[in-house]
């Protein structure tokens, strides 16, 4: 098969490794990929949002599977734009897509489906919003309506917190049209974690879980990140929790978005709240999560081009994945300013040294190549994971990688894994 994966960070340099490992391929491309991903497959030079160019190519190159590894094609239509070519694409449509296109959109359909989501209240109107959160108090958690790069919510744990967020997204325009609208809701209290689900429109399996490390600091203090680091399987979802969680919030998801004539094909991944009353939602993705793939892909052990494949032809009722006992984990090394304006273009050295650490793999995400140079060029700029035989094993390995680096302009939070151990 011939396949092009559609992005540039390192969830897409891990789509690439393990796509890459199936005898079921052919021809692998990634647009517009980074040095990692040139690693395992021919890099593309088209944007993610350059969708007329990247189904041009699509069909220049007979293409025969499209899997895009963000959001915003997928919001933007990607997949609908494939299927009008003739090219099958592993994503939802635009129309399935708002179930993280808008939080709005989402809570609605958790109403309507009877899934267990925190109380909730949507607003166009500031001055409204601030006064809602003077009633009620906090903790209370503000939502930016559309897409924000994972810097949509804040968690408040004070009222002038939680105005502060609103005044940023709703008055200055911090986030652009994205921010305009808000969801504010209820703060759920328990251990949150990420639930991966496989869906053909019809039927859903389970894609592996993980719990990731939003905040910048250590301790988790410190404003949102897209995410410093992931571990998985996490040991508060146990088995029966991942089954009622498929059970009582991903399948009558599923089954109300086909109700809508808007089937749901490819990865939901669900964001989960464990309380007391058993997993609650917090959000629905519908991709995989980075850094939560680069952990996924490495302790996957089925061929993950066949199971993508059965999932865009309706054939997941009989479909199964197997996964390594051994769990993984994933460090996070960011440049120095992120989350706010990262220092770019300053050499990073050692990668292969890291890489060369046993159980550990490098996964490259806001890197490019300078004058013969690896430099960064983002603000998460690599991944650095490890398997082992438990997750110490596992931690200490990624953290042994971590320090082959030589990159003093990066950093990296030194406790991830904390709740695990």
């Amino acid at each position: 098969m011939r396949v092009l994966v559609v992005g540039s960070g390192g969830r897409e340099h891990a789509l690439c490794w393990a796509i890459a490992a199936s005898p079921a391929l052919t021809r692998l491309w990634c647009a517009p990929g980074n040095p990692g991903t040139a690693t395992c497959a021919e890099n593309v030079a088209i944007g993610v949002l350059d969708i007329h160019d990247l189904v041009a190519f699509a069909v220049a190159n007979r293409v025969d599977l499209v899997v895009p590894g963000g959001e915003p094609p997928l919001v933007a239509g990607i997949t609908d734009a494939m299927a009008a070519a003739g090219i099958k694409c592993c994503g939802p449509s635009a129309a399935a897509a708002q179930l993280e296109g808008s939080k709005t959109f989402t809570k609605e359909l958790c109403d309507a489906a009877a899934i267990p989501t925190a109380a909730w209240e949507r607003f166009e109107d500031a001055a409204a919003a601030h006064d809602f959160v003077r009633r009620r108090g906090a903790p209370i958690v503000i939502k930016a309506d559309g897409l924000a790069a994972g810097k949509g919510v804040v968690v408040a744990e004070t009222v002038a917190e939680a105005e502060a967020a609103i005044t940023a997204f709703m008055e200055e325009g911090t986030l652009g049209d994205s921010g305009r609208a808000c969801v504010i809701e209820e703060c759920l209290v328990g251990e949150e974690v990420s639930l991966f689900a496989l869906c053909d429109g019809t039927h859903a399996i389970a894609l592996g879980a993980a719990q990731d490390h939003k905040r910048v600091g250590d301790g988790d203090v410190g404003p949102n990140t897209g995410g410093m680091g992931a571990y998985s399987p996490p040991p508060a979802l146990t088995k029966a929790l991942e089954d009622a969680a498929m059970a009582r919030i991903v399948r009558p998801a599923l089954a109300e978005m086909a109700r809508r004539g808007t089937p749901f094909r490819g990865i939901l991944f669900a964001g989960l709240m464990l309380t007391a009353e058993g997993p609650v939602l917090i959000e629905f993705n519908v991709r995989f999560g980075d850094p939560e793939c680069q952990v996924l892909m490495l302790r996957l052990r089925s061929d993950l081009l066949l199971a993508l494949v059965a999932a865009v032809e309706g054939e997941l009722s009989h479909f199964a994945l197997r996964w390594s006992r051994e769990p993984a984990i994933g460090v996070v090394m960011a440049a120095r300013g992120y989350p706010g304006t990262p220092v770019k273009h300053t050499p990073i050295r050692g990668v292969e040294a890291a890489s060369a650490v046993p159980g550990a793999m490098v996964f490259h995400a806001g890197t490019e190549v300078l004058d013969g140079r690896l430099v960064s060029s983002g603000g998460r700029v690599l991944t650095v994971c490890a398997t082992g035989a438990d997750i110490g094993a596992a931690r200490a390995s990624a953290y042994a990688a971590v320090g082959k680096l030589d990159w003093p302009e990066g950093f990296c939070r030194s406790d991830i894994g904390w709740r695990a151990l």
